[in-house]
This record gives structure tokens, C-alpha cells and sequence, in this order.
């Protein structure tokens, strides 16, 4: 099928998916992840309707910027406190930042621009050692901290469910995810406010809007498989 085509499916499942948890369509963001992709199949993605696009390394990400235009970008990988300078101002949301240090940098940067750089904060709430995130036991302690930070605001939170994991353990996780989301927003941080959840990819984006989730990261959905090795 044409990339148009995978478009349309992936939105009708998401509309389907929110009426589900008492929501609509226009209420979740699709992020269409597109690593590893050539630039013209990403325009053709873009004029089939995909405005925000996620990319998970900062150098790909900075190659693609400026031939795309008119779109929203968003940082999704791992990002390490050497590439904040490249990546600040460039994206309007920074799905993964994980520890107190990597988002007094990012504030850092954000405060010599000018700007205040929307970020989520993501947590490993499936607790395999091989994700990144903050464990939800930390989240407190990291949002004591993250409040005392100049030209930062946190949105909300984003999870990864692992891919071995079954039907029911990924719906748990997510559910638990929401959770963390309902209890946090309840609290009253001056640049902390959960308004955005972010879960779920091309294998499971659609429990994880039954489950609370109102941004998505679709890559194969959208684009189809890929060589992630490159």
C-alpha cells in the first residue's frame, strides 16, 4: 500500500481508538517517526497529512530540518546532554529526558535563545534495565528538582512498552503509565503541568489510546519496515 493509504488506516484506527476512551480523533497527536527515511517519502507523508514528525537521533534529525518545512519536530531517542545545544530550538518537544542534569541543560541552552523548551519526561515504567527513563518510584524527587529550573516547562510523560511483552502486560503498562499521568497532574509544580501523554507505536498505539495516551509515534505503520541498523 501507498504511504497515503497507511495514512488513512493508521488515522481511522485512531479514531476508533479514542471514541473507545471517550475521546476523538482530533484529541491525539500522530507523530509519524521517520527514521531512516529519504526525505521525499516523508514529504509524501506530509502532504498526505502528517504535521509532526519524530526523529530519535539529533544528527538525522538536523539533516532533515530544513529540507521539510512547515511541520513540527520532535525529539523521541535517547539525548544526551553533549547534543542539547544542537537540538534546543530546533523542536517543539523533547520526548525523553530522564535525569535532573539532562534537563538543567536543556533550560541552559533554551535561556541563551530565549525560548522555553517543552519537554516530557520519560519514564521506564516496564523497569527492564535495558530502557532509558526514571523509574516512577524517582518521578517526585525529579520534578523537586526540575521545578528550581529557569526556561524548561515539563508537559507530561512518555513510556516505552517492551516488544515481548503480551497483549495484557502492555495494556497493564500503559494503564499504570496513566496513572502516574491522573496522580501527577493533581500536584502543583510552577512549570510542571501533565497535559500530554505519549505511548504507543506502530504494535500497540492503539491500547495506549484506550489507555490514556494523546500522542502516538507511528514509524512502520506509516512508512513501513526499515533497516533500523543504518
Amino acid at each position: 500500500m501507498s504511504i497515503g493509504d497507511n495514512v488513512r488506516i493508521i488515522s481511522e484506527k485512531i479514531d476508533d481508538a479514542a471514541r473507545k476512551s471517550g475521546r476523538t480523533g482530533a484529541d491525539i497527536t500522530l507523530v509519524g517517526v521517520s527514521k531512516t527515511v529519504e526525505v521525499p517519502r516523508i514529504l509524501e507523508a506530509v502532504e498526505c497529512g502528517v504535521r509532526v514528525l519524530g526523529e530519535n537521533k539529533v544528527q538525522e534529525l538536523l539533516q532533515k530540518h530544513p529540507q521539510i518545512p512547515d511541520v513540527s519536530w520532535h525529539l523521541i531517542g535517547h539525548l544526551q546532554t553533549n547534543k542539547v545545544k544542537s537540538i534546543v530550538g530546533k523542536v517543539s518537544l523533547i520526548h525523553s529526558v530522564d535525569s535532573l542534569r539532562l534537563a538543567a541543560e536543556i533550560g541552559t541552552y533554551a535561556k541563551k535563545l530565549g525560548i522555553t523548551a517543552d519537554v516530557l519526561v520519560q519514564v521506564n515504567i516496564s523497569g527492564e534495565a535495558t530502557k532509558f527513563g526514571i523509574a516512577p518510584g524517582e518521578l517526585d524527587a525529579l520534578f523537586e528538582g526540575i521545578q528550581t529550573l529557569e526556561n524548561i516547562r515539563v508537559l507530561g510523560l512518555m513510556t516505552i512498552a517492551p516488544l515481548g511483552a503480551t497483549d495484557s502486560q502492555t495494556k497493564k503498562m500503559f494503564e499504570n503509565c496513566n496513572k502516574l499521568f491522573v496522580d501527577n497532574k493533581r500536584k502543583k509544580y510552577h512549570n510542571i503541568c501533565m497535559e500530554v501523554l505519549s505511548m504507543g507505536m506502530t504494535h500497540d498505539f492503539e491500547a495506549a489510546i484506550e489507555s490514556g495516551a494523546s500522542i502516538v509515534r507511528i514509524g512502520t505503520g506509516i512508512f513501513g519496515s526499515r533497516n533500523y541498523q543504518i
